[in-house]
């Protein structure tokens, strides 16, 4: 009887450097945009108190570039890297004859324990749930042809927003009359309000039991979230979008792809800049108003495909950036994030929680942006420094290689070689 072919985890010699070194770029922004708008508590204040904690000049800047350049967008780049993993995977997978849905599933359910654990254990902005669960939904489009994978993308991140936000915003009006709908969005706004209070009294408490058992409460109401779909089907397109672009090796064979990837980033950048700016001027303009027009919320299409934009454009600027040799030396610094990132995302999520809740320093709610953004460049400086130390030494990240155990079935081999580990310096 011939051996049938097996998926094994991931050696050094086939890691793509760019996407590693991406990955690591990638969560910088996600680090900054959790900490402004989740850990730092600034969600949970009512809008009046969330405009004088940033009211200063220095803030109001700070904020603004948030907004216009990382706000979602790394986010973005971030789920498109794991749409783009996929097609890694698939690609070994069916060189070494293998198929790779045993693996895969068994991998998207350790990822969705060790999700839901973080989520009701540590943070309710968990988003490893969220991949695990659209995980399963990607794997029928393995067999899609790439015209069909970007059609779909399309009907995902394009048609099916904009036909819920036509749903969400037309329809009770139709069929209730806009007073009574007024009257029904101020009492949900009322209502989430107080909820949010009630979370953030939780965060402040010096005791640890009653801090978590308050996430775990905003987690589970969360999951009711009627927007939930929405999420749902935007994280789907861009897992499609990834899955595309690692089928065309763009990221993996930059100089095939350089005209495709310049078009890319001139028009990403461009694109998502403008899209950008108006949405910055809006916010700007209706900062102080109490109760901004109701057609602003129209604008969130829009903003999400400036979201798109500006991730694909950092994807392809970087990607060709880094195939210059001054500026892998720069960017390659993020690589050995990039390759635990797992460990790194969970890591910010557990210090951030010693920053800002209050059995620890007690920051939450009263952190401004700039001071929120120092804290988080001071501490992803020390994560790329941990991460350097750490994969000096081992072969996975500490939660990396808890997660490919569990899913193979054994212990991984977990200390380098002398031999291996001269491979990786190199």
């Amino acid at each position: 009887m011939s051996e049938i072919p097996s998926v094994g985890p991931t050696e050094h010699s086939e890691r793509v450097h760019a996407l590693d070194a991406l990955r690591g770029f990638a969560l910088v922004g996600v680090f900054i945009s959790n900490s402004l708008s989740s850990f730092s508590g600034r969600m949970l204040l009512p809008r009046e108190q969330a405009l004088a904690l940033g009211a200063a000049p220095l803030d109001v800047a700070v904020n603004s570039l948030f907004g216009l350049l990382i706000d979602q967008k790394f986010v973005t780049l971030f789920t498109f890297l794991f749409g783009l993993g996929f097609a890694l995977q698939l690609t070994r997978a069916e060189g070494r004859g293998a198929s790779i849905v045993p693996v895969y599933r068994r991998r998207l359910a350790v990822l969705l324990g060790i999700g839901l654990v973080h989520m009701f254990g540590v943070w309710v902005g968990d988003i490893l749930s969220t991949y695990a669960v659209v995980g399963f939904m990607l794997l029928p489009f393995r067999k899609c042809s790439d015209k069909a994978v970007l059609v779909w993308a399309a009907v995902l991140l394009f048609a099916l927003p904009i036909t819920f936000t036509v749903g969400q915003r037309v329809l009770p009006v139709v069929l209730n009359g806009a007073a009574e709908v007024e009257r029904a969005q101020k009492a949900t706004r009322d209502a989430e309000a107080a909820h949010r209070a009630e979370f953030l009294a939780g965060l402040s408490s010096d005791s640890v039991l009653t801090t978590q058992w308050a996430n775990v409460r905003f987690g589970w109401a969360g999951m009711n979230n009627p927007n939930r779909p929405l999420l749902l089907s935007i994280v789907l397109g861009r897992f499609l979008l990834g899955l595309w672009a690692g089928r065309r090796g763009l990221i993996q064979d930059v100089e095939r792809h350089r005209p495709l990837l310049r078009r890319l980033a001139a028009w990403g950048l461009g694109v998502g800049t403008t899209i950008g700016l108006l949405v910055l001027v809006l916010n700007l303009v209706y900062r102080g108003v109490a109760s901004p027009p109701g057609w602003l919320a129209w604008l969130r299409t829009p903003r999400d495909v400036g979201y798109l934009f500006m991730g694909t454009g950092y994807a392809a600027a970087f990607a060709l950036l880094f195939q210059k040799e001054r500026w892998r030396k720069v960017l390659g610094v993020f690589e050995p994030a990039g390759r635990m990132a797992l460990t790194s995302y969970l890591m910010q999520s557990v210090m951030s929680l010693c920053l800002y809740d209050g059995w620890g320093l007690g920051l939450i709610a009263r952190t401004p942006p700039s001071r929120t953004v120092l804290l988080c460049a001071v501490l992803f400086a020390g994560q790329l420094a941990f991460s350097h130390w750490w994969l000096a030494r081992f072969r996975f990240g500490p939660v990396e290689w808890l997660w490919r155990s569990l899913t193979y079935g054994r212990v991984q081999s977990m200390r380098l070689t002398p031999a291996s580990a001269a491979g990786v310096a190199h």
